[in-house]
């Protein structure tokens, strides 16, 4: 795919992607928002997405986000749904659905390719990659460098997780010759945390328990905890990252609470354990080490129904 060729005769470009964007999500389409704007002015283009996290507001064009998806655009002669299906667009997926082509790309295993043209290489470290790839890197510049950079370093846990690989440090290697401060940014991305991120990260790890013999930790936060801290479902992030580190932990569920009886759960695994495979049982999707779902119950129910088959992994049976 080619982003270039995609663009020929193109008057008006929608972008978006998944509900509750995350690092990867928000560098994706900002990086290629910035690179049709830029490099297509005659083009229209307009970027959807859900209110985004605040540390990720010092990428260039996340002021230009249109998050209340009004638009007098009837139909976009292009619309891209990146690092998701159409089905995880949320409010954009009439816009994508009404497109006269649409186009998905995406690195996640459960994708089939929900476009007319479809990018989807789950070997891939992140959306980021991807955009990259099916962009001209001679029209690629500082800010959009720093905004695929930050999608592969969240999405990679910093290229420590095992979907980095020597193309994804290649990548990065060139986009690091833009000469930005990627330590401070990193910093600033992936570690940095308000006062309050932290205390619910404490209080997480606080209440949190093993079981299955030590293999398996998890924690729960409920929304009345949330409340107390003053915390959104953005402030939770890394949670279940932190809970893997546990010595003897093959596999980390942390969940917090959408409303009564309905919790965002996230898997996280040290590669005994395919989460995705599990996160898939209950309608959800993801990476072999990192997936998610949501699921409806007391948080005793849900940690039941995922013990099972968590079980089933550890034992090398399969779900």
């Amino acid at each position: 795919m080619k982003i270039d060729e995609l663009l020929t005769g193109v008057n008006t470009v929608g972008i978006s992607g998944h509900v509750r964007p995350d690092g990867d999500c928000i560098g994706s389409n900002i990086a290629l928002y910035l690179y049709i704007k830029r490099n297509f002015p005659n083009i229209r283009v307009d970027l959807f997405l859900q209110k985004i996290p605040g540390e990720y507001l010092f990428l260039e064009g996340t002021e230009e986000i249109n998050s209340d998806y009004s638009t007098d655009v009837d139909s976009y002669d292009v619309f891209f749904a990146i690092d998701c299906g159409k089905e995880r667009l949320g409010d954009s997926e009439k816009f994508f659905d009404n497109a006269k082509k649409k186009v998905n790309i995406d690195h996640h295993m459960s994708n089939q390719g929900t476009g007319d043209e479809n990018y989807i290489v789950p070997t891939a470290s992140s959306a980021c990659e991807l955009v990259y790839d099916v962009i001209d890197k001679d029209k690629i510049d500082l800010d959009i460098a720093k905004a695929l950079y930050t999608g592969i370093i969240t999405d990679t846990g910093v290229l420590k997780y095992s979907n980095t690989s020597p193309k994804t440090l290649t990548v990065v290697a060139d986009l690091i010759k833009f000469d930005f401060e990627f330590g401070a940014l990193v910093d600033h991305v992936f570690f940095e945390k308000t006062y309050h991120q932290n205390q619910i990260l404490g209080r997480a790890l606080l209440e949190s328990y093993l079981f299955m013999d030590g293999k398996c930790i998890v924690s729960v936060v409920s929304q009345q905890t949330m409340d107390l801290y003053q915390v959104e479902s953005s402030d939770l992030d890394g949670i279940v990252s932190q809970l893997l580190l546990t010595t003897g932990t093959e596999c980390a569920i942390f969940m917090y609470e959408l409303e009564t009886m309905k919790y965002k759960v996230s898997l996280r695994s040290k590669g005994q354990v395919n989460v995705a495979k599990i996160a898939e049982l209950f309608g959800g999707g993801g990476h072999a080490r990192a997936a998610g779902c949501t699921m409806n119950g007391t948080q005793h129910d849900v940690i039941n129904s995922l013990s099972e088959y968590i079980d089933r992994e550890l034992k090398g049976i399969g779900v």
